[in-house]
Formats: C-alpha cells, sequence, structure tokens
C-alpha cells in the first residue's frame, strides 16, 4: 500500500473505532494503537498469506468488521434465531479479533534467485515476544485495557473456528453457547478468502 492508502485507511478505522467503541479504557487501547508501540496500522496480516503486505493487519481487521455487520444484519440472524448484538459489540470482536499480531511480525531480506542472478529481496518473518496462543492473546491484549462481555471475548478467542488448533469438540462447544464468536468466524473466513484472496494451500 502507498502512504496515502495507509493513512486513509488508519483513518477510517480509527472513525469506525470512535464512533462505535465508546467502553471505558477503549480511549487508552486506541492510543496505545496509535503509538510508537504498536505497529498495527502498519503491519501485515500474515506473512505470505492473506494480507501479507504493509497495512494488511488494519484491511483485514476492517474487511472482518464489514463482513461481520453484514452477517448480523441478516432477516434471519434477528427475527428466525433470535440473535442481535449491540454495534459496540460487533466492532470490538471484528476490529480488534487479531490484536495478537501487533508486534509480531519482523522485516527481513533474504537471497533469492532473479533471472539467475542473486538478489536481496524482503520479507516478513516472525518474532513472538508473547507466546501466548492466537486467540487467546488478543482477549489478553484487550483485557488489559477495557473490560469485554463473555461473548466478546470468546467469539476473539475461537474466532479461527474449526481451523485453529483448538480441539474441535471445544471449538464446536464454543461457538454453540457463543452465536458472535460463530459469525465473527464467518466473518474472517470471508474475509480472507474471498476479499483477500487466501490461496487454498493455507
Amino acid at each position: 500500500m502507498t502512504d496515502r492508502e495507509l493513512t486513509e485507511q488508519k483513518q477510517k478505522f480509527i472513525n469506525i473505532y470512535k464512533s462505535k467503541i465508546h467502553r471505558e479504557g477503549s480511549e487508552q487501547l486506541l492510543s496505545w494503537l496509535c503509538s510508537e508501540s504498536s505497529d498495527f496500522f502498519y503491519a501485515p496480516a500474515s506473512t505470505r498469506y492473506h494480507g501479507a503486505e504493509n497495512g494488511g493487519l488494519c484491511a483485514h481487521s476492517l474487511n472482518v468488521y464489514e463482513c461481520l455487520v453484514d452477517i448480523m444484519n441478516r432477516r434471519r440472524m434477528k427475527e428466525v434465531y433470535g440473535i442481535s448484538y449491540s454495534e459496540e459489540s460487533i466492532a470490538i470482536a471484528a476490529l480488534l479479533h487479531d490484536l495478537c499480531k501487533v508486534n509480531f511480525y519482523t522485516y527481513e531480506t533474504r537471497n533469492v534467485k532473479k533471472d539467475g542472478v542473486w538478489v536481496q529481496a524482503p520479507y516478513f518473518g516472525i518474532d513472538d515476544s508473547l507466546p501466548y496462543g492466537h486467540g487467546e492473546k488478543s482477549v489478553y491484549i484487550v483485557s488489559g485495557f477495557m473490560k469485554l462481555t463473555r461473548d466478546e471475548a470468546f467469539a476473539i478467542r475461537y474466532h479461527m473456528g474449526f481451523s485453529g488448533t483448538e480441539d474441535n469438540n471445544t471449538v464446536g462447544k464454543a461457538l454453540e453457547m457463543f452465536p458472535l464468536a460463530f459469525a465473527l468466524s464467518v466473518a474472517d473466513m470471508e474475509a480472507a478468502y474471498f476479499l483477500e484472496g487466501m490461496p487454498s494451500s493455507n
């Protein structure tokens, strides 16, 4: 992404965040995300799959938010299933589900052959200074700033659905008990596979 695109994307995130999330501690969390102590707005979302570019993490978070809003606005969700969550809960779950990836990726170079000549090429590496899992790390980080409802915490924790490393029975039970977790996992996959074109080999 260009610097202009990164700036516009950052402002879009901040605008949604400020308009939807008003919980005590939310301002401090946003201040940290915007500070030099966080690379949230410039980090990739992965090393080589969806969002593997500068700004990919913020872009993915916004994509998941838009997908989750669409899912929760389906007529069947409210009228048939009786499922409804506040705009704040939807924004918290979607925008913050991948905070585990903040300060997680590194920018490195390696030798690659191009047209028969060895050259230095950039790539994303990983430096996990807080090895606390994936979804659970995001819950841990957010909880350091503001309280999460149980539904929000479980949604963020299990947003990987059955593609995570947890026991399938545990995942299934969580998705059954907390509809926001199910909806977020679907939104996460929709964003990764359709909006961001994640390769099927992942």
